[in-house]
């Protein structure tokens, strides 16, 4: 049976807003050559993550509008190659740009848009915007409607983010990323899948890009297959090298796991976990730059 194809972009900034685009929509048509059915950029692909050590005005200039010729441009990509299009941003706002992904299926129809929540305050993205809300929709893909959402880099180092996606009913969840990923942080996110039984599909700059070391991963979130005691559920780790890196999805496979097994929502007590939503912060956990 056909399977998902989850393509990352493990590429390289191209040093502009116009050479990230042409870039950008170079390595969507390779994907699709290669059978992708999605394809996902790492983080704030627009400028490269190109925010720290800088003047906050330099970088605000280089935020743009969801209708920009950019974002469009990857739009149209999606329509014309047929291949649903995960593309990174510095969102323009009023309050502060937003670090952003939109997602665009085949027909280029827009699916969502979601910027990160948890921004990195204790360093320049506490000049950032933080998203307000965490959704998923259904993308229309080959194999039929499969329940998307997202998490930006951050976000993943808090077990809230990808629990709430798995509770709005999620199956993949797509993560932008621009910092070093080692086993601390691979191991996150193979957590992530296997708490919430869902696939985690993470995109990463490569080595090169400062403070990047590529290392994508998807773990497809099956932590236990009888006929395979040993079978892992890492469907991908890529080196450090650019590149597009491909993932195969047993969606079928998957569904049939979360019908069954005791994690997700299976087995949870929502009742008893009121002490998750107290806002009151105390030592050693205070922090000055803390914004709510």
């Amino acid at each position: 049976m056909r399977q998902l194809k989850i393509a990352m972009l493990q590429i390289c900034p191209a040093g502009s807003l116009e050479k990230n685009l042409e870039k950008g929509i170079a390595y969507c048509q390779k994907a699709k050559q290669m059978g992708a059915d999605i394809a996902l950029f790492p983080e704030m692909w627009s400028n490269g993550y190109n925010i720290y050590g800088r003047p906050k005005e330099s970088w605000f200039s280089e935020a743009i509008g969801t209708d920009s010729p950019f974002v469009k441009r990857f739009q149209l990509a999606a329509k014309t190659l047929q291949m649903a299009i995960g593309v990174t941003f510095l969102e323009s706002c009023g309050t502060g740009p937003k670090n952003t992904l939109i997602l665009f299926d085949r027909y280029g129809k827009f699916v969502f848009k979601y910027s990160k929540i948890h921004t990195c305050d204790f360093d320049d993205e506490k000049y950032l915007t933080p998203g307000s809300s965490f959704h998923t929709a259904q993308l229309d893909t080959a194999l039929g409607k499969v329940q998307v959402g997202a998490m930006i880099c951050f976000d993943r180092e808090f077990p809230e983010s990808a629990r709430v996606l798995m509770l709005k009913s999620a199956e993949l969840i797509l993560v932008p990323n621009a910092c070093p990923m080692e086993i601390n942080r691979l191991s996150q996110l193979r957590s992530r899948a296997f708490e919430n039984m869902l696939c985690v599909a993470t995109c990463n700059y490569p080595s090169g890009v400062p403070d990047c070391n590529g290392h994508s991963s998807v773990f497809d979130g099956i932590a236990f297959k009888e006929e395979d005691p040993s079978y892992d559920m890492c469907l991908l780790e890529t080196g450090e090298e650019e590149g597009i890196y491909m993932a195969s999805l047993d969606l079928e496979a998957l569904r049939d796991y979360r019908r069954k097994e005791s994690f997700g929502n299976a087995y949870r007590h929502p009742q008893k976990y009121q002490d998750l939503i107290r806002e009151e912060k105390e030592a050693p956990f205070i922090r000055k730059d803390y914004r709510p």
